[in-house]
């Protein structure tokens, strides 16, 4: 981990453990760390503190970016790292807490984890899955970053869970890709939805020849199909509760029967399954055994609906458009376009997103942009109100009445407010100041004071780091 370097930071007064002490410590382990002064900071960094205060976890939300970005928060002294300190520390963007002074070798702790968390998000920037579960909101990179772990880290059972649309089964297709087993078989899919109880021991186990009437020769099932891959199975909320408990043994113990044998059989696969229920409510309802539950349920990952990631909404449409358009220059999407596509709801979630990208792809014509006319009749809102919809939705009421409980007043958060949609123009429109200033109805000039104002808050605020 050579060439990693991670920023460094201290808030609090009469400090007891020197910046330069800990920097030397990690450089010994093979990791730089440089000072941070009062300039913000992207990137990777360790911030050390003695108090738990509302000033340290805003600093965390800054330099984290609200979890995007890694943040390890060290205490001091372990005295002052209670479970409060800690959960707060963690709801405020960290990716870990802990004392300096409770473990043997702190440095060597602090370097593991950067390596842990660089892999992993070098993976999730990978080819591999940002072609094919696209987004960049913190919730998504979340999501992402925990398939990621447990898919190349560990060899857990994993159960996704989600809204039907929301890309369990890609999932479910990274975990396998990215497993890390040497002599990895294949992934073998079974629809839970189609199972006919008649034939389900056939389907799982196999079964001998003769076994029963229309058994003419043998046959392997899902377990042996998969020893060595990955099974995957989709809706397994759908399993009555007959087959849950025939494949109680199989999925603790690996080991089987074939329907018409005595002789048991050994089988290694990493079990994947997904649906949309809630597993929860249908054990309480006694539709869902609870052992069985248990047993495929090692990690548990939860996909967000596409109303819950919305920054990801334009990503994913000129994805599609990509994909739509092989070998030529996908159309852009017109400003009305676009603020269509992210106010729209979309119950049926990203593969809704896509099949009506894919409805406008096939009426556009011409070198132009895919503009209004493009959207089918029976897609268009029904009236004017969608661009007049009430957008201060319950996340946008949950975030001010969460800033007024921190103390933060009104001046404060209008602020932000304006900070949080300058940022977002300026992402969406390419850094172009010119069109992010029409984005936001103000010029170009109002645009770039409102920026500077933005810097000398900053600065003023952070205060300085003395070591």
């Amino acid at each position: 981990m050579a060439e990693k370097t991670i920023w460094l930071r201290y808030f609090g007064g009469e400090h007891v453990l020197p910046g330069r002490q800990v920097i030397e410590a990690l450089s010994c382990r093979g990791l730089r760390s440089f000072l941070l002064d009062q300039d913000p900071s992207s990137g990777a960094g360790l911030l050390l503190f003695d108090r738990d205060t509302t000033e340290l976890r805003e600093s965390l939300r800054a330099y984290s970016h609200n979890g995007l970005e890694r943040v390890l928060a060290i205490g001091v002294t372990r005295k002052m790292m209670t479970a409060e300190t800690i959960w707060n520390l963690l709801q405020a963007g960290a990716s870990d807490a802990f004392a300096w002074d409770q473990l043997e070798d702190p440095a060597a702790v602090i370097v593991s984890r950067f390596e842990r968390w660089e892999a992993v998000d070098d993976l999730v920037r990978s080819s591999v899955v940002q072609e094919n579960l696209v987004g960049q909101s913190a919730t998504w990179i979340s999501v992402l970053r925990r398939v990621v772990e447990l898919a190349r880290f560990t060899d857990g059972s994993a159960l996704i869970v989600g809204e039907s649309g929301t890309g369990k089964e890609l999932v479910a297709r990274l975990i396998h890709k990215l497993d890390s087993r040497t002599g990895k078989s294949e992934l073998v899919v079974v629809d839970c939805t189609t199972i006919v109880p008649e034939l389900a021991g056939s389907e799982f186990f196999g079964h001998e020849r003769g076994a029963f009437t229309s058994a003419i020769v043998a046959r392997d099932g899902a377990f042996a199909l998969a020893d060595g891959g990955t099974l995957f199975l989709d809706e397994v909320g759908e399993l009555p509760l007959g087959l849950q408990a025939e494949l109680l043994r199989v999925v603790q113990e690996r080991t089987y029967k074939r329907v018409g044998s005595n002789a048991w059989k050994n089988t290694r696969f990493r079990l994947v399954c997904a649906t949309n229920r809630d597993l929860t409510e249908e054990q309480a309802h006694g539709r869902f055994r609870r052992d069985f539950y248990y047993r495929i349920a090692t990690w548990t990952c939860r996909l967000p609906p596409l109303q819950d990631r919305r920054e990801d909404i334009l990503p994913l449409a000129r994805h599609f458009l990509r994909e739509l358009y092989v070998g030529q220059n996908p159309p852009d999407l017109d400003p009305a376009v676009r603020d269509y596509l992210i106010i729209r709801d979309y119950p049926g979630n990203v593969r809704e997103l896509r099949q009506l990208i894919t409805r406008m792809a096939q009426r556009h014509v011409g070198n132009g942009p895919i503009t209004a006319g493009d959207i089918a009749e029976e897609d268009r809102p029904a009236t004017l109100a969608l661009t007049l919809k009430d957008w201060p939705d319950a996340g946008f009421s949950l975030a001010i009445r969460r800033a007024l409980s921190l103390g933060r007043k009104l001046r404060e958060i209008s602020n932000t407010a304006v900070d949080t949609a300058i940022q977002i123009a300026m992402e969406e429109e390419g850094a172009t100041l010119r069109r992010a200033a029409d984005k936001l109805g103000i010029t170009d000039r109002a645009l770039q004071m409102r920026r500077a104002l933005r810097r000398k808050r900053e600065q003023i605020g952070d205060g300085e780091a003395v070591f």
